[in-house]
């Protein structure tokens, strides 16, 4: 069966990487793709907006015969249905469905509506009445744009006159552009923040182990948020009853409240939870793999890719087979210098045929004859499996350090959080 793979960053390589591990893969093209995807798989640069003219032509021209959309604005801008419309068979929700990360207030509404455990919210479109909801609560307080803004429309304010400050940003400077008309204001969460990605046809779900990013772009969680620095998986604190939690109290009431308002659901329902002792509370829904958690998850999946995303687009993921390796994953985001600021592009990357036993998934690169450059602020995902988190960790630092383009930097301290206190 031939494949589109829709994206350009790690997380696409990562799931091409994958797919093509099925005994039932052919020829699998990634659109626009990076310089890691090109000649491992096939580039094809197609126009991802609406209304999708290119990918259509090409999804018929090739006889393609699954898509797998990886970003969410595609998702957003109602791609999936489109080509749902044509008769193809697409794994990723419709415009409907994706507006769980297309809007908060929705997402917000959903999870209200299906009784799932998040915080107390409000949205609102004039400035005056956020600061006047704002001065009836204690902080800190949780700003987030309505709409997409790329990851970085959430500000955490740790009291009023800081939230006063934040208002200016959404309805006065207007930093985040249409994202920010609506606004949104949440209670503070306190506990652990761990992300689970899950695969759904819409009524069974198959959870992939536990995963936590690192936003910050310095070590100890310092400096800007970033698109993430760097994962680790599984993540201790996370038992089997919070996950049951999670599959019972969060993900199948969504699906429940979405199908009840007439709503399909394919592909990937991404939670982020705040884990304080046995409470689990969301606190945002993606409509897609995470980035750059689809890096570390996906190799320790234990099964056919194509064949679980062939069963979710025809609803029969029940029955099929979803296992989970043993042992632990670390993935390290080398990112250009300067990021997630102005950074350079251009720069050759130097020692990628001296990695050992990690996994190198390109995110910002592009090939220049016989050289690989850098071609965005995060670079490289460098994924490293063992049979610890000790061991994954070392691995995968191991390998970066036999990494090295101009300006290049990561996190050293991935993963740390994961180990027993005082483990190094």
């Amino acid at each position: 069966m031939k494949i589109l793979v829709i994206g350009s960053g790690g997380r696409e390589h990562a799931i091409a990487w994958k797919l093509a591990q099925s005994p039932n893969a052919g020829a699998i093209f990634v659109a626009p793709g990076n310089g890691g995807t090109d000649g491992a798989f096939t580039n094809v640069p197609l126009a991802l907006e609406p209304p999708f003219e290119e990918v259509l032509a090409f999804i018929e021209k090739e006889r393609i015969g699954l898509t797998v959309i990886g970003p969410e604005k595609p998702l957003v801008d109602g791609m999936a249905d489109v080509l749902r419309a044509k008769g193809h068979r697409v794994f990723g929700p419709g415009k409907a469905g994706a507006r769980l990360e297309g809007s908060k207030s929705f997402a917000k509404e959903i999870m209200k509506a299906a009784g799932v455990p998040t915080a107390a919210y409000e949205s609102f479109t004039s400035r005056e009445k956020a600061l006047a909801w704002l001065k009836g609560r204690p902080g800190p307080y949780v700003l987030k744009a309505d709409g997409l803004a790329a990851g970085k429309g959430v500000i955490i304010a740790e009291d009023l006159a800081a939230a006063e400050a934040a208002l200016d940003e959404y309805f006065v400077k207007h930093a985040f552009g249409a994202a920010g008309t609506t606004l949104v204001i949440e209670d503070f969460l306190r506990g652990y923040e761990v992300s689970i990605l899950a695969i759904t046809d819409g009524t069974a779900v198959k959870l992939l182990p536990a995963s936590q990013d690192h936003k910050r772009a310095r070590d100890n969680d310092e400096g800007p948020n970033t698109g993430g620095m760097g994962v680790y998986s599984p993540v201790p604190p996370v038992t089997e009853a919070h996950l049951d939690q999670v599959r019972d109290r969060v993900l199948l009431p969504t699906l429940a409240e979405l199908r009840r308002r007439g709503i399909p659901y394919c592909g990937v329902l991404y939670a982020g939870l705040m884990i304080e002792g046995d409470r689990v509370n969301v606190v945002e829904f993606n409509a897609r793999f995470g980035d750059p958690e689809t890096e570390c998850v996906l190799p320790l999946l234990d099964g056919d890719l194509l064949e679980i995303f062939l069963a979710a687009t025809e609803g029969r993921l029940a029955g099929v087979d979803f296992r989970v390796e043993h042992g632990a994953s670390c993935t390290v985001i080398l990112a250009s210098g300067g990021y997630p600021g102005a950074y350079q592009n251009g720069k050759e990357i130097k020692g990628l045929e001296n990695v050992n036993d990690s996994l190198v998934f390109h995110a910002g690169t592009k090939k220049a004859g016989d050289k690989t450059l850098s071609a965005g602020g995060r670079v490289l995902a460098v994924t490293h499996k063992a049979s610890d988190l000790g061991r994954a960790i070392q691995g995968a630092y191991a390998d970066v350090d036999r990494i090295h383009f101009e300006g290049g930097f990561c996190r050293r301290d991935i993963g740390k959080k994961g180990l027993p206190q005082g483990a190094s």
